[in-house]
């Protein structure tokens, strides 16, 4: 596999995690030139990350003649202009969610990408924890039966930077900072060929002075039959609260991603140091991470990324994911005005058909068993379906 070295767009938090995750462990990724909007906080990052060069001029780090490939870590109002840059320079181009602040930004990128023939990859990050890949595969390998309900959670206080609170540059509020992640873990668990077909959604404003929600849930129906549910918000005391729950016919997954990971420390004196990202306290009761940037996904999002370029396959999370996500997005803020089931509207569907899933029975006597259990002594009672339609018990010995 060969090194590759990186244009980075933008020195905010995103891209510390980002250039943590390369730089990290001896990696062979380099970032080799980064673009700031502003010329004091380009110096300090280079210098922060041992980077050779940095620059004001966005056009001369995406053509910088010794990179191959561009992440664009900048505010979502300039993703289409950095993108459709980045397109026409020939060079692979990864973007940091969400893709677009609407599918119609997200369609143009994408569009641009694809008529370039350049690489594109959505950094959805939180789709490659690691427990999420372990999570999905046992569903894709039939652990849990078919799919039936995905829930997934993500809340905190708030972003970190001026402009996430500024809807006329971000597209929304917590639906779109928050909600972008949590459909697309629960596309990843009902399958991505299921395509999302409506939406039911509520937003309020609840804490903070701002134009857009701080505050959202939504449901979104897929072809299969399957509900995926979303809670997001800005308003949430304590930390970040990552959690993940996926119901099938045979079986359940709980995860919990960052609030409680097994290290728990208390102190008295507050000089503990950095805790984890959206950490209110640095005393009492502390809930830290070990590895942040693996448990965040960075490190399995990068390795997938890097390894598809080099291998000329799409990679897990590509910018198509990144439009349907913007997609349901677009629904959600339909539904929270209308009040109504909104449709997802797809300029185009990838994803082939799902199949409905079907209630089936095991038959008992000429019944359909509905529900079957063990009763304290041994014995096996039946819940049935008898050819008329009535619904009786039976119970059967142990066996």
């Amino acid at each position: 596999m060969k090194a590759h070295a990186i244009s980075l767009l933008g020195t905010g938090l995103i891209g510390d995690f980002y250039t943590m995750t390369l730089h990290g462990q001896r990696g062979r990724d380099r970032v080799r030139v980064v673009y700031s909007r502003s010329e004091e906080r380009g110096k300090a990052f280079s210098e922060r990350w041992d980077i050779p060069e940095f620059t004001t001029d966005m056009e001369a780090a995406i053509r910088h003649p010794e990179t191959d490939t561009v992440i664009v870590a900048l505010p979502n109002h300039l993703h289409v202009e950095a993108v459709k840059a980045v397109a026409a320079a020939g060079k692979s181009v990864l973007v940091t969610k969400p893709l677009g602040r609407t599918a119609a930004e997200a369609k143009a990128m994408l569009e641009a990408v694809e008529a370039a023939g350049v690489f594109g990859g959505y950094l959805e990050d939180l789709c490659y924890t690691p427990k999420s890949l372990k999570a999905v595969k046992s569903v894709r390998d039939g652990a849990l039966g078919d799919v039936t309900w995905v829930r997934s959670r993500e809340t905190h206080p708030g972003p970190h930077s001026a402009w996430f609170w500024d809807g006329r540059l971000t597209g929304g509020g917590a639906i779109i900072d928050l909600g972008c992640h949590c459909i697309e873990i629960i596309r990843n668990f009902v399958g991505k060929g299921n395509r999302p077909v409506s939406v039911m959604c509520t937003t309020d404003t609840l804490v903070h002075p701002i134009e857009d929600e701080d505050n959202a849930i939504a449901l979104i129906k897929f072809e299969s039959g399957a509900t995926g549910q979303f809670e997001v918000s800005w308003t949430f005391r304590g930390g970040m609260d990552l959690r993940d729950e996926v119901a099938g016919t045979h079986g359940t997954i709980w995860l919990n991603h960052f609030l409680r990971t097994g290290f728990e420390m208390f102190t008295a004196g507050g000089s503990g140091g950095y805790v984890a990202e959206k950490a209110e306290t640095a005393a009492g009761w502390l809930f830290p991470v070990g590895d942040e940037v693996s448990e965040l996904g960075y490190v399995d999002m990068f390795s997938d990324m890097f390894n598809a370029i080099d291998t000329g396959r799409a990679p897990q999370e590509t910018l198509y994911d990144g439009y349907v996500v913007n997609a349901v997005m677009d629904a959600c803020y339909r539904s929270a005005k209308s009040g109504r089931w909104e449709p997802v509207e797809l300029f185009e569907w990838r994803g082939g058909t799902t199949a409905r899933i079907e209630a089936k029975g095991e038959i008992f006597e000429g019944s359909t068993v509905i529900k079957r259990e063990t009763l304290p002594d041994g014995r096996v009672k039946l819940i049935l379906k008898d050819p008329s339609g009535d619904y009786v018990d039976r119970v059967i010995a142990g066996g």
